[in-house]
């Protein structure tokens, strides 16, 4: 086990400054850049717009420019926003939160929905619910996140009045079922596409253990069919789920970006875009690194839970 986790860690990392790498030089590498906001001023001379890039160290090569910020990173000093002044990590921190609760609730009602409709698809197989929720699955794969959001806002929220249409809670009603009430409709536009996936997957899965021998012989002892279900089918069937709940956080931390601009949910996927369309670069590439570092580690608990599981993998 010991070596799988360094060897993991090590991919991890190595990946990490790829990703930094990457990240950093296609921003700086955008026109514009983050004096394009400060052109935009009138007053603003071409001596004060060097003397700012000269403040802000951007007049340095872009190699020299990234190791001051990875050294800096690495001690904890994610810089300074260009929008307000406020350091980086204090400005994610604000929204930080938001993104959790929308993410874990969306992660949740898939897993929930997503884990049922597949079992059931599976033992009624080539019924009229397993073609509905084939048909369904494929349909709400079409469908565009943004889409989707817009038409339940103007259903649920313009017309029927049931959910509130943005934002995260109602000034003066700052209250845990004020919470609860403003993330239902964005939580489950967020997780249609990932119940969909993972009735799919589940669904497959199932399939695929029902007619193992093991499955075969606990039938022909005459253990109860619920039990033959629960026991031997579904433990089995959720061991490639626990790697694809790991391979779907990159998916929903997209979603969320979509999500939360749509529903003006106040968390990362919002402040993202916001601080892109400002240049706040580094604000971006904090976001950036830390959604990278989510998702690594996502997949690398999945891995070690399957590991741990799963005896076949842990002796391999």
């Amino acid at each position: 086990m010991l070596p799988f986790l360094l060897n993991r860690l090590w991919q991890s990392l190595l990946l990490l400054i790829i990703v930094s790498i990457i990240g950093f030089t296609i921003l700086n590498l955008i026109p514009g850049g983050p004096l394009s906001q400060y052109a935009l001023d009138p007053g603003m001379t071409a001596a004060d717009l060097e003397r700012l890039k000269e403040q802000m160290g951007l007049n340095r090569p872009l190699p020299i420019q990234y190791l001051d910020w990875a050294w800096r990173m690495l001690h904890g000093d994610w810089g300074t926003s260009y929008r307000d002044g406020a350091p980086v990590t204090e400005v994610i921190g604000r929204h930080i939160f938001a993104t959790f609760i929308l993410m874990g609730s969306s992660m949740a009602i898939s897993i929930a929905i997503g884990t049922w409709i597949g079992i059931r698809g599976a033992t009624h197989r080539y019924s009229l619910f397993d073609y509905t929720a084939t048909v369904g699955a494929m349909v709400a794969l079409s469908i565009p996140t943004f889409w989707f959001g817009l038409v339940s806002i103007y259903i649920f929220s313009l017309k029927l009045g049931w959910f509130p249409a943005g934002n995260m809670y109602t000034i003066g009603n700052e209250t845990v079922l004020g919470y609860l009430h403003h993330l239902i409709l964005p939580s489950l536009v967020l997780s249609l596409v990932h119940v969909a996936v993972w009735s799919r997957y589940m669904r497959t899965a199932t399939l695929d253990v029902i007619h193992q021998d093991f499955v075969k012989t606990a039938r022909a002892k005459g253990v109860r069919e619920k039990r033959v279900l629960m026991k031997h089918v579904v433990g089995n069937a959720l061991l490639p789920m626990i790697t694809l709940a790991g391979m779907q956080l990159p998916q929903l931390l997209s979603g969320a970006l979509v999500t939360e601009t749509v529903f003006t949910w106040p968390g990362m996927g919002r402040l993202f875009l916001d601080s892109l369309s400002y240049s706040d670069y580094p604000v971006v590439m904090g976001l950036l690194m830390l959604s990278a570092f989510l998702t690594l580690l996502g997949n690398l608990i999945a891995d070690i839970v399957v590991s741990m599981v799963d005896p076949r993998i842990r002796l391999a």
